[in-house]
């Protein structure tokens, strides 16, 4: 029988294959379909499986119980599960410690020792004393329960901590006093998209939407405000600051480090806002608008007395740094601190100085000027990859900054701002060679004739035979950049041959707003054909076959695997959707998904956008008599950002249509959301379950005795 070597104590690579297994025909649960029919434009669309998205009916329960025991059992019987779970824990099982940074008298840090559920907040006094601050591990039994974010007042005396149970977005707000631990008042509660942002020590301001009517995983929300919040007072007696008037589905305000001025970005999609400011420090002070339209992203990263600092892609598709009077602060007397370059820039600010993360092919390069925009050096990074941090209080001397790529685990850098000396801080002890891993930039080219950059990482000597599993992992969307990351899951297939691949597809952000734009609205099929184009150059080149080739991506990227195998099933044996937008005719309808407009367009916009967004739409377009990959799809019953009923009703349209043995699962976790906050062991115990289907369904079926 052909077999697959999984590292067990030592690293070994997959030295044989077998065809795809045998399976006997899974057993699916019924699902009843319905008469439910939608009119669009004079054209009905059917919707048999709408009873699907009530996350309250115990018929959608029984239905996802049902559905979870067969992907169980399936997955039990994949017999190197186990080892590769012990494999995927041990090499999970180091010390990660987070970036220090001060607040008050005492000095903060994120530490897990390895396989604990959620990291833990230390602090260390002026003595150097070590003490855990908050540990969410105790927020509750299961992990389900984490830290969404942790702010602290202007003299450190304070924190407004947030969690977020189920990995729901929906969060509470628990007010301490930091020296003695002691809660100062009632949580606040149905807090939602928001950080909490101190005005020196008495209040802070905080954003949500009003509590839906229905499910508050799934109904709509559609207009966010702006809260003050002052201690000791009521959460029904907070105040509207913004937004009560004016119906905006994205607001959020921050306070300024000098406490001078309250910022306020308003927004109706995912880009594009509207900009504040107001004077906190003269009573009743208007709000004044800077920017009047969401033609442009903008954001204030921070001021000088009266003189303002924007980052901003007004004009500069790749975005500069201007500075205006907080008097004339109208666009028009906008003038260039930092001006655009052929890089997009990502800045921050921190010991005085500003720093320009450019992004060249998706790759890091920094440089740090002061606030005349004057360049002070570029910073010396220890390799190609992604750099990130850089972000400081005005007064601080020594910065932190982490360094990562697919085959280098984070590493955090102190530097510091006067000299630009770095040094390396806090270096992970990870049971992984990176000397025998080689990550490769290529360029291929795209239906339309597109060069898209395209990351390949795999162990060295691999043989170009076109029989090397291989995960190709894609996003294209929101102006979001996959740039280079170390993976504990993605080491593990490297370590056992597999190749792992990431197409910087259109959509991203890696080329500034003219890249994000030509993956959008009637432009969203680039993004499928960007993804179809690199399936292509990995089969061309001999890295894989279609054999050996699975697609996986997540939210807008499950939308992605959703839409890519639906129009080319042949070009891969495996594809992995999660937690995916993938009923393209009704996603504005649920929770938040009205902002993701920009992006898609929506079904009600007008006949061509209806017709087009029904031509990908992956619910939409899954056919009789075709036979699609393996599939297993993965959601969580909490996520209220990508509602599950997405990815339910997609499952069910392909169990019900689905030609040949190839299986299709859903796998639902329970009291988890969209994915942030998930505990250490549901982390693990997915990422084991994708693989192991993975490479049992491309013919691996042993592990050696």
């Amino acid at each position: 029988m052909r077999k697959i070597a999984l590292l067990m104590a030592v690293s070994t690579s997959i030295a044989s294959f077998g065809q795809s297994p045998k399976e006997k025909s899974i057993n699916y649960p019924q699902t009843p379909k319905g008469e439910t029919v939608d009119v669009y434009f004079d054209t009905k669309v059917g919707d048999p499986y709408r009873w699907l998205e009530d996350d309250k009916s115990p018929e959608t329960a029984a239905w996802v119980k049902e559905e979870n025991k067969v992907t169980y059992d399936y997955l039990d019987k994949i017999p190197f599960r186990n080892a590769l779970k012990a494999r995927l824990e041990k090499l999970w099982n180091y010390e990660k410690i987070g970036a220090p940074f001060k607040e008050g008298n005492f000095i903060y840090y994120y530490k897990n020792n390895g396989l604990q559920n959620q990291s833990v907040l230390y602090r260390k006094d002026a003595k150097g004393k070590e003490e855990v601050f908050l540990d969410p591990n105790t927020f509750s039994k299961l992990g389900t329960t984490s830290l969404g974010g942790v702010d602290f007042s202007e003299d450190g005396s304070k924190v407004a901590y947030a969690i977020s149970e189920g990995g729901s977005d929906w969060r509470k707000v628990i007010l301490m006093d930091v020296n003695n631990a002691k809660i100062l008042e009632d949580t606040l509660v149905d807090v939602k998209f928001s950080g909490v942002s101190w005005k020196g020590n008495e209040g802070f301001y905080y954003s949500s939407y009003d509590k839906p009517k229905g499910s508050e995983l799934s109904a709509k929300t559609d207009q966010h405000k702006l809260y003050y919040h002052k201690l000791g007072t009521a959460q029904k007696e907070d105040k509207v600051i913004f937004g009560a008037d004016l119906k905006r589905r994205y607001v959020n305000g921050g306070v300024t480090e000098d406490n001078h001025y309250l910022v306020i970005s308003a927004a109706n999609s995912t880009y594009g806002n509207e900009l504040y400011i107001q004077d906190l420090t003269k009573p009743n002070s208007p709000i004044v608008m800077i920017v009047d339209n969401f033609n442009s992203d903008n954001h204030i990263i921070d001021n000088e007395g009266e003189k303002l600092f924007i980052v901003t892609d007004l004009n500069a598709p790749n975005k500069r740094i201007v500075s205006v009077d907080v008097n004339n602060p109208k666009p028009e007397n906008w003038k260039d601190v930092i001006a655009e370059t052929e890089h997009v820039l990502s800045p921050s600010t921190g010991g005085g100085y500003i720093f320009a993360n450019y992004m060249k092919d998706a790759v890091s390069i920094v440089k740090q000027y002061d606030y005349s925009g004057k360049l002070m050096r570029e910073i010396q990074l220890p390799g190609l990859g992604t750099a990130g941090g850089f972000g400081a209080k005005k007064k601080e001397k020594t910065l932190y900054y982490s360094f990562t790529n697919y085959i280098t685990p984070g590493t955090i850098y102190s530097f510091e701002a006067k000299s630009g000396k770095s040094a390396v801080y806090q270096k992970p002890k990870v049971d992984f060679k990176s000397e025998d891993f080689v990550s490769t930039q290529v360029f291929y080219t795209s239906k339309d004739g597109t060069k898209i950059p395209m990351i390949i990482t795999h162990k060295k000597g691999l043989k170009l035979n076109g029989k090397n599993p291989t995960i190709l992992y894609g996003y294209g969307g929101f102006n979001v950049s996959l740039t280079p990351s170390f993976g504990i899951s993605n080491a593990v297939w490297m370590e056992n041959g597999g190749i792992y691949a990431v197409a910087n597809l259109r959509g991203g952000g890696e080329y500034g707003k003219k890249w994000h734009d030509a993956g959008t609205k009637m432009q969203k099929q680039n993004v499928f054909n960007d993804f179809i184009a690199a399936a292509e150059y990995l089969i061309a080149q001999k890295y894989t076959s279609s054999d050996f080739l699975a697609v996986r991506g997540g939210s807008n990227g499950g939308l992605l695997v959703g839409a890519t195998m639906t129009q080319r099933p042949d070009l891969m044996k495996v594809a992995l959707p999660a937690v995916g937008v993938m009923d393209m005719l009704r996603y504005h309808t649920f929770t938040s998904g009205a902002g993701w407009a920009f992006d898609y367009g929506t079904s009600s916009d007008s006949k061509e956008m209806f017709e087009y967004l029904k031509s990908y739409s992956p619910v939409q377009n899954v056919k009789t008599g075709v036979q699609y990959p393996a599939t297993m799809v993965t959601t969580g019953d909490h996520d209220d950002r990508v509602v599950p009923a997405h990815s339910f009703k997609y499952a069910a349209e392909l169990q019900e249509k689905q030609t040949g043995a190839n299986p299709v699962l859903i796998r639902i976790d329970i009291n988890a959301g969209h994915g942030a906050g998930k505990s250490v062991a549901a982390t693990i115990q997915e990422n084991v379950d994708i693989q192991a289907f993975t490479l049992y369904n491309m013919g691996f079926t042993e592990l050696p005795q």
